[in-house]
């Protein structure tokens, strides 16, 4: 793949990104989550999101396209996502290292997200806590990270 650079998001982003969000999020989770959860996070979910919260974006270019972002809220990653055509291609690492520039201290994934989980802890993220929440009306278990120093 194509070097990857970090960007923040515009107004124009939204549609693509809401796109790499729910491919990346089903793709993710269909393991996880059930039907009826997943079916909660349609496209015109993130659409909506993505409108009101374009300014917490960072979007990942690489070959002239986005196909990745994250977003970083008060020091907490609240989503990073990679394109399931862009995976393992460096995309998730520099979206990783640049919410880490921009502060980025703490984030929740899954407790069955053994491939988010591998590669946060690879790159020095520590194990904080363990929790069970609702998540899209049903609950699961999570896993907070920390940054390690």
């Amino acid at each position: 793949m194509t070097a990857v650079s970090l960007r923040p998001a515009t107004p124009a982003d939204v549609q693509t990104l809401a796109k790499v969000a729910h491919d990346s999020f089903h793709q993710a989770f269909s393991g996880i989550m059930s039907p009826a959860s997943l079916a909660q996070r349609p496209p015109s979910f993130f659409i909506e999101r993505f409108s009101a919260q374009w300014p917490d974006l960072v979007a990942a270019i690489a070959g002239g396209r986005i196909v990745g972002f994250s977003m970083v809220r008060q020091g907490h990653i609240d989503m990073l996502f990679v394109d399931p055509g862009a995976q393992a291609r460096g995309v998730g690492k520099a979206l990783l290292a640049g919410a880490e520039a921009g502060g980025a201290k703490t984030l929740e994934c899954f407790r069955d997200n053994h491939l988010a989980r591998g590669f946060y802890e690879r790159h020095g993220w520590l194990h904080a806590s363990s929790l069970r929440r609702s998540f899209c009306g049903e609950d699961y278990d999570f896993v907070t990270y920390a940054k390690g120093t």
